[in-house]
C-alpha cells in the first residue's frame, strides 16, 4: 500500500508531494528498476490498495480523472512520498485487487456451463476423439487470437467496450453498443438457467429425490395410480418438462404462469445484483467461491465417476476417433463455433476486465492460461460426465438383459423380446439442459447417497452460471457508465436498474412456452451477432487501427513482440475462419430450416416442431437488434450526427513503459512488410484512416 502514490514523474504527481522531493530525485537506473516493480505490484504478492494502474497517479495532465483537483495530505519531511496514499477520485475508475482475482473472474467468465454439458456431446456426436482435431485447430486460428485480442485492447485503452472502439474510430463505435446489447438480451436469457438451477438445488434436499420416482395421481374414489405421463417417459423427464417447465404442446400455447420459475428467477437476479453492486473491488472476492468450486465438484465427481461401473466404456465412447466424421463440414463449423462461445469472445466482458489491469498486465500470458485452462476444462468435464452416463447406460443395459432373460425363462414365446444394445444407450446423451437436468440426474438417482451428489451437482452449475454472468453484465455496465448516457447514476445504480429491467424481461420465460422461446434466442441471439461482431473487431484492429501499431502497444504492455503468427491470425486466418462460419450457418439454417423440441404428454416424449412465422421474425429481430448498430453508428458519423460522444483518451505511460522495457523504434522485417503491406514511412497499406487514439501531450521532466 505504501507505493501506490507516485508511480512515474508527472507533472499530475508532483503536486501531490513537497517539490523539494522532486528537486533530489532524478531518473537513473536505480528508479527504473523501482519503477518496474511498482507497476504491477500486487501481481508479485505485495499489499497495495489498489491493483490497476488507472489510480490517483496513473491519470496524466490531459486525463479527464486529473481534471479534478487532488487534495494531498500535509507533506511530512519524515514520511517518504512513495508512502502517500491519495483517495480516489469519485469518477476513478475501479480496480482489481490483486492479480489472482483477475485471473479467476477471467477463467470464471470463461469457462461456464457450456464446458459441462456442450462440449461433451459435440464430442461424441462428432467423431470422439477426431473432434479434438478441429476443435484445437479452431482453438488456435480463432480462439486464442481474438481473445489475446480483447484482453490486450481493453488494457491498452482502458475502457469498456463503447469506449474501446470510438476510441480507435468514432466510425466502429457501434461495435461497443452491439457487444452490449447482445450481452444483455444473453444475460436476459441465461439466468433463467441459474433459476432452474436453484430450483433442482431446492429440492435435491428431499429425500427420496421428487424425481427419482413416478408420482401418484389421486382420484375422487380414493383410489390412485402412476401418473401415465410418467410411465410413458421416466421419472427424469416427467419432473423436468412437466413439474419444473410446465411445459405446453408448443410455443404457440402458453399455458399458464409458472409461479415456481418466476420466484426462482427472481431469487436469481437478487443474487446476481447483490454480488455485482459493490462493483469488482468488492464482489471479485465472490470469484474465489465461484471459479473454484466447480473445478472441486469435478474433481470429486471424477474419482467418483471411474469407480462406477460401465465408465471405462462411457469415457471410451467419447475419445474413440472416428475419423470419416473429419470429412464432414459440419463437424468442423461446430468445433468452431463451439470454441468461439465456450470462451466468450465479443461480449464485451473481456474488454471490460482488462481495463481495470496495470498497463504492464502480461496480457499475452494471461490469454494463453485462460484459453487452455478454458479447453482442458471441457475435456476433464466430458471425462467426468461421460464416466457417469456410461455408468447410466451400463445400468440400463444390464436392466435390459435381465428381463430379456427372464421373459425367454418364462418360455413367453409370444412376447417381443427387447433388444438390448449397450452403444445404442451410450449414443442416447442429449446436450444443454437435457444432459444436465434429464440424464445426468437419472444417473445420480442410482447413486448411493443421491441427495448429497444431487446438491453438489447443482450447487456446482449454479457457481458456473453466476460467474458467467458477472462478466457478462460487467461488459453492459461499463458500456453504459463509459457512453455517460446517465451521467448522474452511480454504477451501482445502474447495476440496479440492468438487473431489474432483466428481471421484469425475464417473466416471459414464466410460463408453458418460457422454454421454448428460452431455445429460441439461444439459437439465435448467442450465435450469429457475436461472430458478425468478433469479425468487426479483428477488421478494426488489423485494417482501421493497424497492427504494427497494436503490436507495437503490445510491445510497451509486455515487454515483447507479438510473433508474426498472431498478426497473421488477426489480418486474416481469424477473419476468413469467422466468414466461413457465418456463411455455412447460414447456407445449413435456408437448406434445412429450424426447428425445437416441444413436449408431447400423450407420448412422454419430445417431437420437433418447426418454428412459427412469428418467432422466425422474432428471432430476425434479436439479430438485426444487436449487429445493426454497427452500421448506424458508422452512417450516422458520416452524416454529422453524433450517437456516442467522444471521450478524452486515459491516460497511458508509454514514455515510462519504453524505459522499463527498453524498447526501441521496432523497424518491420521484409517479409512483415510484405505480408501487412507496411510502408516506408511507417503507414500500413489495405488500412483505412485511423481517427481514433488522439496523441496526448504530455509534459516530461526535465
Amino acid at each position: 500500500m505504501a507505493n501506490t502514490a507516485h508511480l512515474f514523474r508527472r507533472q499530475s504527481s508532483r503536486d501531490l508531494v513537497p517539490s523539494s522531493y522532486h528537486n533530489q530525485r532524478s531518473i537513473d537506473n536505480l528508479e527504473l528498476k523501482e519503477l518496474r516493480g511498482r507497476l504491477v505490484r500486487a501481481e508479485n504478492g505485495s499489499r497495495m490498495s489498489m491493483y490497476g494502474a488507472t489510480n490517483a497517479a496513473f491519470v496524466s495532465d490531459s486525463s479527464p480523472q486529473n481534471n479534478q483537483s487532488f487534495e494531498a495530505p500535509k507533506a511530512n519531511p519524515t514520511i517518504p512520498a512513495e508512502d502517500i496514499v491519495q483517495e480516489k477520485p469519485e469518477d476513478e475508475r475501479e480496480n482489481w485487487d490483486s492479480k489472482l482475482t483477475f485471473l479467476l473472474a477471467t477463467i470464471g467468465y470463461a469457462v461456464g456451463l457450456g464446458n459441462v454439458w456442450r462440449f461433451p456431446y459435440l464430442a461424441q456426436k462428432n467423431g470422439g476423439g477426431a473432434f479434438l482435431v478441429p476443435y484445437f485447430l479452431m482453438l488456435c486460428i480463432q480462439g486464442i487470437p481474438i481473445f489475446f485480442l480483447e484482453l490486450a485492447i481493453g488494457q491498452r485503452l482502458r475502457k469498456g467496450a463503447v469506449g474501446v472502439w470510438q476510441e480507435i474510430s468514432p466510425y466502429l463505435g457501434g461495435i461497443g453498443i452491439s457487444s452490449a446489447v447482445v450481452s444483455y438480451i444473453v444475460a436476459l436469457y441465461y439466468n433463467t438457467i441459474i433459476a432452474w438451477c436453484l430450483i433442482y438445488l431446492l429440492h435435491s434436499f428431499e429425500s427420496p429425490l421428487p424425481w427419482a420416482e413416478c408420482p401418484k395421481r389421486l382420484y375422487s374414489n380414493f383410489t390412485y395410480d402412476i401418473e401415465p405421463e410418467c410411465v410413458a417417459s421416466s421419472p427424469t423427464q416427467f419432473y423436468w418438462y412437466r413439474s419444473t417447465l410446465q411445459s405446453s404442446p408448443s410455443v404457440d400455447v402458453p399455458e399458464a404462469f409458472n409461479y415456481n420459475v418466476a420466484i426462482a428467477l427472481l431469487t436469481a437476479w437478487f443474487l446476481v445484483y447483490i454480488c455485482m453492486v459493490q462493483g469488482i473491488t468488492s464482489s471479485g472476492k465472490i470469484v474465489y467461491i465461484t471459479a473454484i468450486f466447480p473445478y472441486v465438484v469435478l474433481i470429486i465427481f471424477f474419482f467418483r465417476g471411474i469407480t462406477l461401473k460401465g465408465a471405462a466404456d462411457g469415457v471410451a465412447h467419447l475419445f474413440t476417433p472416428r475419423w470419416s466424421a473429419l470429412l464432414d463440414p459440419v463437424v468442423w463449423l461446430e468445433a468452431g463455433t463451439q470454441i468461439f462461445f465456450s470462451l466468450g469472445l465479443a461480449f464485451g466482458g473481456l474488454i471490460a476486465f482488462s481495463s481495470y489491469n496495470p498497463a504492464n498486465n502480461n496480457c499475452y500470458r494471461d490469454a494463453i492460461l485462460v484459453s487452455l485452462t478454458n479447453c482442458t476444462t471441457s475435456m476433464f468435464a466430458g471425462v467426468v460426465v461421460f464416466s457417469v452416463i456410461g455408468f447410466k447406460a451400463t445400468s440400463t443395459y444390464d436392466k435390459c438383459l435381465e428381463e430379456r432373460a427372464a421373459l425367454i425363462h418364462a418360455n413367453q414365446s409370444n412376447t417381443i423380446l427387447p433388444v438390448c444394445d449397450l452403444q445404442k444407450e451410450l449414443d442416447n446423451s442429449a446436450s444443454g439442459t437435457g444432459l444436465a437436468f434429464i440424464i445426468f440426474t437419472e444417473a445420480i438417482n442410482q447413486f448411493p447417497g443421491a441427495q448429497f451428489w444431487a446438491v453438489l451437482f447443482f450447487l456446482m452449475l449454479f457457481t458456473l452460471g453466476i460467474d458467467s454472468q458477472f462478466g457478462t453484465l460487467e461488459g453492459v455496465a461499463t458500456s453504459l457508465v463509459d457512453m455517460k448516457l446517465f451521467p448522474n447514476l452511480s454504477k451501482e445504480k445502474i447495476i440496479g436498474i440492468l438487473c431489474c429491467s432483466c428481471c421484469l424481461l425475464s417473466t416471459c420465460f414464466a410460463h408453458g412456452a418460457g422454454s421454448y422461446i428460452f431455445q429460441l434466442m439461444d439459437s439465435f441471439a448467442g450465435n450469429f451477432p457475436l461472430l458478425i461482431i468478433a469479425l468487426c473487431e479483428c477488421i478494426g484492429i488489423s485494417y482501421v487501427y493497424g497492427i504494427k501499431r497494436f503490436a507495437d502497444d503490445i510491445e510497451l504492455m509486455t515487454g515483447s513482440r507479438p510473433s508474426m503468427y498472431w498478426m497473421l491470425c488477426w489480418k486474416y486466418l481469424s477473419p476468413i475462419a469467422m466468414i466461413t462460419i457465418l456463411t455455412a450457418s447460414f447456407i445449413e439454417l435456408a437448406s434445412e430450416g429450424s426447428s425445437y423440441p416441444a413436449w408431447n404428454a400423450a407420448k412422454g416424449i419430445t417431437e420437433k416442431l418447426e418454428w412459427p412465422h412469428w418467432c422466425i421474425v422474432m428471432a430476425i429481430f434479436l439479430i438485426l437488434v444487436s449487429v445493426l448498430w454497427i452500421p448506424i453508428v458508422a452512417i450516422s458519423r458520416l452524416l454529422g450526427v453524433t450517437i456516442v460522444e467522444d471521450t478524452d483518451s486515459a491516460w497511458f505511460p508509454e514514455s515510462e513503459l519504453r524505459e522499463i522495457h527498453g524498447i526501441v523504434p521496432y523497424e518491420p522485417t521484409e517479409l512483415e512488410a510484405m505480408l501487412f503491406c507496411i510502408k516506408p514511412d511507417g503507414t500500413e497499406g489495405m488500412c483505412f484512416p485511423s481517427y481514433g487514439l488522439r496523441e496526448q501531450v504530455l509534459q516530461e521532466d526535465e
